[in-house]
């Protein structure tokens, strides 16, 4: 099935971290042509992009999403190469792993999840609009695409990661509000938010191998399974893609098994090695 996505120009933050990775290899496989940016894991980035089969095809900048300066500098690299960005995914993000309650975080703790998590994504959307304003709409119509990568935190909540749901919950208002902006850029544009759970990347493997913990995540998701990066990158592929998605705009996509806010199996009814197994398929 054709995406549209052969020769767009694709904007990724975050591009080291595991989703971020899979990104890039899922969009480069549909022909894309990448920008990949990270920042305290840039020579990670170098790293994989020199072992990568279209590694020698991709931009690679590095830019705190923090700092929209940047942010505006990876823009005007990516237009001095490309000419333009087509699609834009605000992966960069990070998940403080202490449990804590609120009432005794560290303010700085919270201000600063607040800021890469939400500030971030809006800081990159804000560089990647400014830039699509700059070059226009394409001239065969196939719109630009904003997606962000948030958390089903933001929908849920999470105990004792008050500051990781309160940010990812930003995200829907975020998305909601730049629906409406950049299609008054790009008739066909859109901007869309995906939510994943669980997703057994390098960061949070080690954890899985806890057989109580695994059954404990998995018990409010009627798949009993956990998500694997490149889950969120089919997802990512189908938001961004002008032919698959043209009429999508707004929307959370959650990538989570099915999850909800209640137990649904209990203890018995969970095989921790069954859903260990299906990550290494």
């Amino acid at each position: 099935m054709d995406s549209g996505l052969s020769d767009k120009v694709v904007w990724i933050t975050g591009a080291a971290g595991g989703i971020g990775r899979e990104l890039a290899r899922a969009f480069a496989t549909e022909g894309a042509r990448l920008v990949l940016s990270a920042h305290r894991s840039f020579a990670t980035l170098e790293e994989q992009a020199a072992r990568a089969d279209w590694g020698a095809r991709a931009l690679l900048v590095r830019a705190d999403v923090t700092r929209p300066q940047e942010l505006e500098r990876a823009c005007a690299l990516a237009r001095e190469r490309y000419g333009r960005i087509d699609a834009c995914v605000a992966n960069a993000g990070a998940w403080p792993s202490e449990d804590v309650p609120l009432s005794r975080m560290d303010p700085e703790r919270l201000r600063r999840t607040v800021e890469v998590n939400l500030l971030g994504a809006a800081f990159t959307a804000r560089a990647f609009l400014a830039g699509l304003e700059a070059s226009g709409p394409r001239a065969d119509g196939q719109g630009a695409a904003f997606v962000a990568i948030g958390s089903t935190a933001g929908h849920f909540g999470e105990r004792d990661h008050a500051d990781y749901a309160l940010a990812k919950a930003g995200l829907r208002g975020l998305v909601a509000t730049l629906k409406n902006e950049i299609a008054r850029i790009d008739p066909r544009g859109r901007a869309n938010l995906i939510e994943p759970g669980w997703t057994a990347t390098e960061l949070v493997r080690p954890a899985l191998q806890d057989d109580a913990l695994l059954r404990r995540v998995t018990s409010t998701m009627s798949l009993r399974q956990l998500g694997r990066a490149r889950d969120v990158a089919a997802a990512a592929l189908f938001l961004c893609s002008p032919l698959l998605a043209a009429h999508v705009s707004g929307q959370t996509l959650g990538v989570s098994g099915g999850m909800e806010g209640r137990r649904l199996w209990a203890e018995g009814e969970l095989d921790a090695a069954a859903i260990r197994a299906r990550l290494a398929d």
